[in-house]
């Protein structure tokens, strides 16, 4: 049971929600997901799996459930509440409105903060560095390597303004808060990495990012991106944020989660790329061995160098063995079937492996024996510096080196889901890279999340595909009976409001003649029409489409042309003046676009979008699923393209009074077996079908 001090304080906040919001409307579906959210947490319904789904409709207010569902149960137990989305809109949305709003209204005072990753904040020693322009040899050399972008006068005056407002106080480290964009090579040189601005170092120790740390270690509830999410947990969890097991979690827009973690479970390397930078650490060690005093670090620095000479050998071995197969004769990519290397690749891949292995491990050794002579002042500063950054700038690309090494060498036990191995060229097609990846990331989760965290809450929008969780379920490691909670709850909206219309079409999308039909189709679909969204399921489509509207005399605004952010600018301008817009979109505008109101009253959507599995780890994945007798286009593609049409679908509703209509052109709906799936899964618009 919920305690009574839990549930008091939620139904104060409530009252206080609905006496401070404008316009309140009092929704059973959200109190429903407040009341659920809070149960599963506090471990009313199973104690040893608090974990709940929920799809939640739009309308029912998401942010501000979790909000009242989740804050105060882990203020009250002394826990970190982290609340993880996918998309930087929805975090700013939370830090900038929905938690200032509901902190003004709660009954339990919190703090919260936005946490970033180490890299969106500068090193005070590298920035000071680069500020003063000195020239350490070995630094440049570190830096070199990384952006291959030596700082000219006006980088140099660009350092010296941060440096002078960081130190002034007037700005904390933060890209994001620099008023100005900083170019990418140019903040690669002062970016703070987990190797060389270590907190146990004096000097490091008022960096920008320990000091957030500091402040987030302080804070109630911490909103981070799902990337930041899993580069915590795939390295054992604490080590960014807090450990899992003493965390809440909410994972808003969660059905992105599974992509991310699978992302996170891949790696890959360049041959020659990685041939180069092994040469030079070779070096690099023993400069290091050189410069640190006495021999306590010997036997590290000898393991390295003989790592590093087995090393070279094996990738030669592999470097003239993919030079004389002809991988790429068809196609840039080349993906071995079921994961499965020919020979000799499976041997240079265990060698390679456990080189790497043991040279991690040593060059591990040497940076912690470079920051210890410099504790004990062994190492004075002015040396130790540039031969950490160089140790930490390797100690990055040997671990992602090992772990492709670690997943190419892995052995898959026969009737296991395999892994997705391929090759791809460069493109200056001079040098091969080698791609890893899992197919499945539910265990993944499962071990790093599920069963570690106090508890959690996935919520989405759009969670369930055919009017099921199961496809959902599968993705995220989630078992059918595992006491897992399971919500689905509509959006309170009167879909009755806009019209769902199909209309007679002469052609299906795989004829040759159906983009001729819709640049005849659609001037009538837009005509009289005051804010129009036309989405494709290719950018070929798309552009071919606005040619032959505009040669009718059509005004549109394309995507590609200009940015996202303009687009939108200037459709809004258009609506708010009264002059007729069209945006022609592909599918990253079906999703988390915001056209409330008179912004969208007309959504056309011309084609089912159905993925083609392209890339080597969709191909993977549906070959896995044809050897173990299964369908991919029903398992996969179909349930995949539910989901997306539902999101799509989802922007023409965002407001209560809003209406509009809904037109898609793919007869597939009405002329397959799988349309009815498809229409049912829809919201509840009004239908006219021809």
């Amino acid at each position: 049971m919920l305690s009574e001090r839990l549930k008091g304080a939620i139904r104060d906040s409530y009252r206080q929600l609905a006496a401070g919001l404008p316009g309140f409307v009092a929704r059973r579906e959200q109190n429903y997901l407040v009341a659920e959210i809070a149960k599963t947490l506090s471990g009313e319904y199973e104690k040893s799996r608090r974990i709940l789904v929920a799809e939640a409709g739009t309308g029912i207010g998401k942010s501000l459930s979790y909000a009242q569902g989740a804050i105060a149960l882990a203020r009250l137990q002394q826990k970190k509440l982290i609340i993880s989305t996918a998309t930087v809109a929805l975090q700013e949305q939370l830090i900038h409105k929905d938690l200032p709003f509901f902190l003004k209204h709660s009954a339990v005072p919190f703090s919260f903060i936005l946490v970033k990753g180490r890299q969106r904040y500068c090193c005070e020693h590298l920035l000071e560095v680069a500020a003063q322009g000195e020239q350490e040899a070995n630094l440049e050399f570190a830096f070199a390597e990384l952006s291959r972008h030596k700082p000219n006068d006006s980088d140099r005056a660009l350092y010296q303004r941060l440096w002078h407002a960081y130190t002034h106080g007037k700005w904390d480290g933060d890209r994001d808060n620099w008023p100005d964009t900083i170019a990418d090579p140019i903040w690669e040189r002062i970016a703070a990495d987990r190797h060389t601005c270590n907190r146990t170092l004096t000097h490091h120790q008022h960096c920008p990012f320990h000091r957030a740390r500091e402040k987030m270690e302080q804070t109630d509830v911490l909103v981070v991106n799902h990337a930041l999410l899993l580069s915590d947990l795939t390295m054992g969890g604490g080590i960014i944020l807090p450990p899992p097991d003493e965390c809440f979690y909410v994972l808003d827009e969660a059905h992105h989660l599974p992509t991310v973690a699978r992302d996170h479970g891949s790696a890959s390397m360049s041959v020659k790329g990685s041939r180069r930078w092994l040469e030079k650490l070779a070096q690099s060690a023993g400069k290091m061995g050189r410069a640190l005093p006495s021999e306590r670090l010997l036997d590290a620095q000898l393991k390295l160098q003989d790592a590093l000479a087995a090393l070279q050998p094996d990738l030669k071995a592999l470097d003239n063995w993919l030079s004389q197969q002809p991988f790429f004769s068809e196609s840039s990519d080349y993906r071995f079937s079921e994961g499965k290397l020919p020979d000799p690749l499976p041997l240079l891949a265990i060698n390679l492996k456990e080189s790497s292995k043991v040279a991690l491990r040593a060059l591990d050794r040497v940076q912690g024996g470079i920051a210890e002579a410099l504790r004990d002042g062994d190492l004075k500063r002015k040396q130790a510096e540039p031969l950490q950054a160089e140790a930490g700038f390797f100690m990055q690309r040997l671990e992602n080196f090992h772990q492709l090494w670690e997943l190419m060498a892995r052995e898959i036990a026969e009737g296991k889901t395999p892994l997705a191995r391929w090759l791809s060229q460069s493109d200056d097609r001079q040098d091969i890279m080698l791609h890893a990846s899992p197919i499945e990331v539910g265990y993944l989760l499962e071990e790093w999340l599920w069963s570690k965290c106090l508890g959690a809450v996935l919520v989405s929008a759009t969670l369930t595909a055919l009017s099921s969780f199961d496809y959902f379920r599968q993705q995220a490691g989630l078992k059918a009976h595992d006491g897992t909670r399971y919500l689905r709850l509509r959006s309170p909206f009167d879909y009755n409001k806009a019209e769902l219309y199909l209309p007679r079409m002469r052609c299906e999308p795989s004829d040759p003649g159906f983009t001729g039909e819709l640049i005849e189709k659609l001037p009538a679909l837009l005509s009289h029409q005051k804010a129009s969204l036309v989405l494709f399921s290719s950018y070929k489509q798309m552009n071919e489409v606005a040619e032959g509207l505009r040669s009718q005399g059509l005004s549109l605004l394309v995507q590609g042309e200009a940015s996202r952010a303009a687009l939108l600018t200037l459709h809004r301008s258009r609506c708010d003046g009264g002059t007729p817009s069209v945006i022609l979109g592909t599918g990253s505008f079906a999703e988390g676009l915001d056209l409330p109101g008179h912004y969208l009253t007309n959504l056309i959507i011309t084609k089912l979008p159905f993925a083609v599995p392209t890339s080597p780890v969709e191909e993977a994945t549906a070959e896995w699923i044809e050897k173990r007798g299964g369908n991919p286009f029903l398992q996969v593609t179909i349930p995949e393209a539910s989901r997306k049409l539902i999101q799509a679908c989802g922007r023409l509703i965002r407001k209560e009074s809003d209406e509009g209509r809904v037109t898609i052109l793919d007869r597939r709906l009405l002329t397959k077996r799988y349309g009815k799936g498809l229409l049912d899964a829809l919201p509840p618009f009004r239908r006219t079908i021809e």
